[in-house]
């Protein structure tokens, strides 16, 4: 009975270090709330698009990757203007129409924050995926 109770807290925790976009969103959200500068997080190709989707919305500051020899990490700078932000999960897709759906869903009022969208021609907001007319898988959203 230990083994398996063992194996399932592994399993477990491998699963939940397994997201590593829901990891880096807890952490800036968790950063942003008790008001430092700047924060650390592991590095993957998603979460580079992530970060420059929400720096070029100014929700962040500037960020670098920092190779430690292994996978990497990056250091976002935050200025203090993201209010709540969270991982959409599971990864819902979404068609051009049914955007605004989950704009309201997710977000507190129109035209406030930003739903994270990853597309056939990469990853943006979900303003600019109805002006190109595409739709996608949602990531995330910031407000």
């Amino acid at each position: 009975m230990v083994n398996v109770l063992e194996k399932w807290q592994v399993k477990w925790a491998l699963r939940n270090m397994s997201d590593h976009i829901a990891n880096a969103i807890a952490t800036i959200k968790n950063c942003e709330i008790s008001g430092k500068d700047e924060c650390y997080i592991k590095a993957c190709n998603l979460l580079k698009e992530v970060l420059k989707v929400m720096q070029k919305e100014k929700y962040i500051g500037e960020f670098e990757f920092i190779d430690d020899g292994k996978q990497g990490y990056f250091r976002v700078k935050l200025i203090g203007k993201i209010n709540n932000c969270g991982v959409i999960k599971p990864r819902f897709p979404v068609k051009v129409k049914d955007l605004e759906k989950w704009e309201k869903r997710f977000l507190p009022a129109r035209d406030f924050g930003i739903l994270i969208v990853s597309t056939p021609q990469g990853v943006m907001t979900h303003r600019e995926a109805k002006e190109k007319h595409i739709g996608g898988v949602l990531i995330a959203y910031v407000y």
